[in-house]
């Protein structure tokens, strides 16, 4: 599990260094697809991926708005700012929590369960489809999109 959401922070700090040589209104252009634009999708990989580990551990879920964030430092400011807090439920992940059911209230009085394996599995690939996203982006900019290799990344080393 843990080995996955460091290659997305990896990967999402990649994305970071490439929009650092993109004008910020081409981060903030209107796309097709996705959540609206380039500097929108990053904020709402954060803002999602905070939130649901927020509501496994029974923790209040602030929802952060787009429109204090319209500019790449600001978005990277709160991924600093939230990323300890999913960092520890992450790193302190055991086989224990993967079946632990989860109830979400949040569909208008229906209540969904899920199990935190679900939940946590879920966040990963909701990502890594946002990075799928970013890439067509890119290269509708015609810039080479950051890689989603997994092999080379050192995120797991042999023995």
């Amino acid at each position: 599990m843990e080995t996955f959401f460091r290659y997305n922070w990896m990967v999402r700090e990649q994305w970071y260094v490439w929009c650092e040589d993109v004008p910020l209104e081409e981060l903030l252009r209107p796309r097709t697809g996705g959540v609206g634009n380039i500097l929108q999708t990053l904020f709402h990989i954060i803002d999602v991926e905070w939130s649901w580990l927020q509501l496994l551990q029974g923790k209040p879920d602030d929802a952060e708005d787009f429109a204090n964030y319209q500019n790449l430092e600001a978005v990277r400011r709160l991924d600093r700012k939230l990323r300890p807090d999913v960092e520890a439920l992450v790193t302190a992940w055991d086989s224990s929590m993967e079946k632990r059911a989860f109830i979400d209230y949040r569909s208008a009085g229906k209540a969904s369960t899920y199990s935190w394996g679900e939940v946590m599995r879920h966040v990963i690939a909701h990502e890594i489809h946002h990075m799928g996203q970013l890439s067509v982006w890119a290269r509708e900019l015609g810039k080479q999109p950051v890689s989603a290799n997994v092999i080379g990344k050192d995120l797991i080393i042999p023995d």
